[in-house]
């Protein structure tokens, strides 16, 4: 891998037919996943969308959930300890386990947000590294009148025979850390029948992911060989 990425948010949302909150399913999932040891979530709640299970979150901003709403199953994790591999197990298996109880035969549509931050190798700051290594820009900017605080690009790669699944690449500066470049690809794809284990659901995490740490980065390492030298401290 040309790059050691830092994930800080995983988000996957699967879509179905709308039909009415039920959390007495949920909840039923929720206390089997208790005895048979080692649950993914610890709490169960109701709230007005519907039904939520969760973990206690100790920063700012992080969230470990999966709410059950009208149209949709959300999966978030956000400045959590758990790896992109353990987050596609929990989302199929939990998903299984509620379709199943539901009786949720479809998903209509999944669509998966990563997110992550990289350090360029050959720039000490990720908006010269932009700039100058993936741009090529000189005096352009001096058109504004001063420098812009986050530079970006955006890449949006729609489905095509063959490749049924779209993808929107983000690749901009990191306002909280100007030597990190920060990543998100949302990935949609198409419907998934439940019935037949969901591993497609899983599948799907997974590629998503590879899009990012292998096409994506090596797009990002193509631009990243000409620059300062890399700052020791």
């Amino acid at each position: 891998m040309l790059y050691t990425p830092r994930t800080i948010a995983l988000v996957c949302e699967l879509f179905h037919p709308p039909m009415a909150p039920d959390p007495a399913p949920i909840q039923r999932v929720h206390n089997q996943l208790y005895r048979d040891g080692d649950p993914p979530y610890s709490s169960f709640a109701v709230t007005n969308g519907g039904a939520v299970l969760s973990n206690p979150v100790q920063s700012p901003g992080a969230s470990s959930l999966a709410a059950f709403l009208p149209d949709r199953f959300q999966f978030r994790e956000e400045l959590s300890s758990l790896t992109y591999d353990d987050f596609a197990t929990r989302v199929r298996s939990v998903s299984a386990q509620v379709s199943a109880a539901r009786g949720l035969p479809i998903f209509t549509s999944q669509h998966v947000t990563l997110r992550t931050l990289v350090n360029p190798r050959t720039y000490r700051d990720s908006r010269e590294y932009l700039k100058h290594g993936m741009f090529g820009f000189d005096d352009e900017m001096e058109a504004f009148g001063r420098e812009p605080a986050l530079l970006g690009i955006r890449l949006v790669f729609p489905a095509v025979e063959g490749r049924p699944e779209s993808h929107a690449v983000r690749i901009e500066s990191f306002s909280s850390d100007a030597r990190s470049l920060f990543l998100e690809i949302v990935s949609s794809y198409g419907p998934i029948v439940t019935n037949n284990g969901l591993a497609e659901v899983e599948a799907n995490i997974l590629a998503s992911y590879r899009f990012v740490t292998e096409q994506t980065m090596r797009f990002i390492g193509g631009f990243d060989t000409v620059g300062v030298e890399p700052d020791e401290s």
